[in-house]
């Protein structure tokens, strides 16, 4: 039987800081600066967000009706224990895109737009935030491999 392989299951993007990120079919992540048009496109260590379906369903299991983006994440992933994974841990993703894990979790230092809509954010405690090493598409479905 075939283990089931880590992958993309949305790509989102945001014109502002702090709201919800609307999804969309492919994305284009630029080297060093992180998803064209998105608000946190920028050199630095928090390029990319990403955060698991794993996570967003304990937020389900509350009750709450969130969806993919619904945490600003860039990435909303599967299979993939993103929390877990050490800082500097390269990620594949697609048959181009390079990520380099950056930073777990952030410090949220004032409720957001997310939090006061949602009810709770695990963005803080389960996100993480990568840099882009080399650039290209990301599409839904493309496939996460972890570079040794």
């Amino acid at each position: 039987m075939e283990k089931t392989q880590a992958k993309i299951l949305a790509v989102n993007i945001s014109q502002k800081k702090g709201e919800k990120k609307q999804n969309i079919p492919c994305g284009l992540f630029l080297e060093d600066i992180g998803l064209d048009g998105d608000a946190h496109a920028e050199s630095g260590i928090r390029q990319v967000s990403l955060l698991a379906k794993e996570s967003i369903e304990k937020i389900r299991a509350k009750g709450l009706a969130v969806q993919y983006g619904d945490f600003a994440e860039n990435l909303t992933t599967e299979v993939i224990d993103l929390p877990a994974l050490p800082i500097g841990t390269r990620l594949k993703v697609g048959g181009k895109v390079l990520l380099e894990v950056t930073q777990i979790g952030k410090v949220c230092h004032t409720r957001c737009n997310i939090f006061y809509t949602v009810g709770d954010c695990v963005m803080p405690r389960e996100g993480i935030f990568a840099k882009v090493l080399v650039g290209g598409d990301i599409q839904i479905d493309d496939r996460i491999e972890i570079i040794e």
